[in-house]
């Protein structure tokens, strides 16, 4: 029994420390606030926010956007317009950067460099606290491992400011192995 409750511990301690959060995170956030203030990523989600996007349409995209397996064109474009072309930039910066996308002031997606698992972010944290009601602010989210890139990863929040406000967020997933290795 006691060798059982041994075997027990380790795992937790090793669970513990596979989800703790390295010190060259926290590095990161004033390069990743930078990219808040990107001119080209700042006209696409102004472009966006004056669509008049409602917030059905958003659902209703979101609803058919986790019903399509692979891409469909609409997913294409959002990977190929100026804003995507950057993002893809961005990310090629640092080879522990991963899967980035841009959302509007509704958490709608507009630009990303990989197919995220749906459309609409507005429910999740990561946009609720990085747009923060127009304030803007960081949000760094739980450690995860992440089927895609078969690796730790965590991702890092920051708003699209423009005139002191949040228009919108950008989410940058950050490779942990190859952040520590750096």
């Amino acid at each position: 029994m006691k060798k059982i409750i041994g075997v027990i511990l380790i795992a937790c301690s090793m669970n513990a420390m596979a989800e703790k959060l390295p010190a060259q995170v926290q590095e990161l956030i004033p390069i990743l606030e930078t990219w808040g203030q990107d001119a080209t990523l700042i006209a696409a989600v102004s472009e966006q926010n004056k669509s008049g996007l409602t917030l059905d349409a958003i659902k209703a995209r979101d609803k058919a956007w986790r019903a399509v397996d692979g891409l469909d064109d609409k997913m294409k474009a959002s990977m190929e317009s100026p804003a995507a072309l950057r993002l893809i930039e961005l990310e090629k910066s640092q080879p522990y950067f991963f899967e980035l996308f841009l959302m509007d002031n509704q958490g709608a997606n507009i630009a990303m460099t990989n197919k995220t698992s749906d459309y609409w972010q507005g429910d999740e944290a990561k946009w609720q606290e990085s747009f923060k009601d127009g304030k803007g602010s960081v949000h760094i989210g739980e450690i995860e491992f992440d089927e895609s890139a078969q690796d730790y990863l965590v991702q890092i929040s920051v708003p699209v400011m423009q005139s002191d406000v949040a228009i919108g967020a950008i989410t940058v997933g950050v490779n942990l192995d190859s952040l520590e290795g750096k």
